[in-house]
């Protein structure tokens, strides 16, 4: 058995483990036509940009997004690409590809993409040809198994995200997921974690940056925020798409060094947090590893209080552009 079907196989094992047979794509090279994987018609999961949104089936109402390839009549399609780019369309009810997006948070379309041992990062800005099909330089930095969300509003519609598994073929070595931390450093920044996210209510959560023992004070707009934060699930990978409490010009949010959100989890679990904060014209991502409820993280190094800012598990990968091809954070 290769290498790419191992990872395909343990993509699909994950999907079934966790209840999210229904709807979930998975497609087995990045440059290969869509494969969507079997439907089970027994269960489905919502898409939830901030909050649920029900799925066509009615019971999915209550659950996060990116679990599924296809809700409410829309269909992420991963299609055929020169070696480097990704590209992919979205299908309406109609069953043509969608061409008309409303703008949400400074853009029409939010491709988030991370390996399934959360490992990998990237949030980039793909561009949409007249055809509805969108083109980006491939953000799949590397061999596993990648998790594709695409985060959109369509015009009259509600907010989606969708996601669809792509498996990048090579040597692949997994990775344990950090231990939970209250501080990391990226690019000589620290960025401090205050409050815990608690399951099925919400929680504010406060993240704090500083350079060189100093407070940041004067944080750049990025994404009509001084800060963007994406939870994802350890697992299966739920994504929760969660925004700061104000944003830049309203009179009452400063510009750092504190940006606060409200966020809500699902269900008790390990779930990893991407900060992305804007700084003297940079965007770098900030991680942690946080848990909710009363949990061990599988496959996490002991923690024996909060490790400091230059453990590894507390450390963050610098941030660098997607199209270097390497592992990391990127954005567009």
């Amino acid at each position: 058995m290769n290498t790419a079907t191992k990872l395909s196989g343990f993509a699909l094992g994950l999907a079934v483990v966790f209840g999210a047979t229904y709807g979930v794509g998975r497609v087995a090279d990045p440059v290969a036509p869509p494969v969507e994987a079997p439907h089970d018609a027994t269960g489905g999961h919502g898409n939830d940009g901030e909050a649920g949104h029900g799925g066509d089936n009615g019971t999915a109402a209550h659950l996060p997004g990116g679990l599924l390839v296809s809700d409410r009549g829309y269909t992420l399609h991963p299609l055929g690409a020169p070696a480097g780019q990704f590209a992919f369309q979205v299908t309406g009810p109609d069953g043509r590809a969608v061409t008309a997006y409303d703008v949400a948070h400074d853009k029409r379309m939010h491709l988030i993409v991370a390996r399934r041992d959360l490992s990998g990062f990237r949030h980039v800005h793909p561009e949409m040809q007249p055809d509805g099909t969108w083109r980006v330089d491939s953000p799949l930095a590397g061999p596993g198994v990648w998790r594709a969300f695409a985060d959109f509003t369509p015009t009259g519609g509600e907010a989606l995200t969708l996601g669809v598994d792509v498996t990048v073929p090579g040597a692949l070595t997994g990775r344990p997921l950090p231990a939970p931390a209250t501080s990391t450093t990226v690019d000589g920044y620290t960025v401090t974690l205050a409050g815990a996210p608690q399951p099925g209510r919400t929680a504010e959560l406060t993240l704090t940056v500083s350079r060189d023992g100093a407070p940041v004070t004067d944080l750049e707009p990025y994404l009509g925020a001084y800060g963007h934060l994406v939870a994802l699930r350890q697992g299966d990978l739920a994504y929760l798409h969660v925004h700061p409490n104000g944003e830049p010009g309203d009179g009452r949010t400063r510009p750092g060094p504190e940006v606060s959100f409200s966020a809500e989890v699902p269900s008790a679990g390990a779930y990893r947090l991407y900060l992305d904060f804007k700084h003297g014209g940079v965007v770098r991502t900030a991680e942690f590893t946080v848990v909710a409820g009363s949990l061990t993280v599988p496959g996490a190094p002991a923690a024996t209080g909060a490790p400091a800012a230059s453990t590894p598990a507390a450390t963050s990968s610098p941030t660098v552009d997607a199209s270097h091809g390497v592992p990391g954070h990127g954005h567009d």
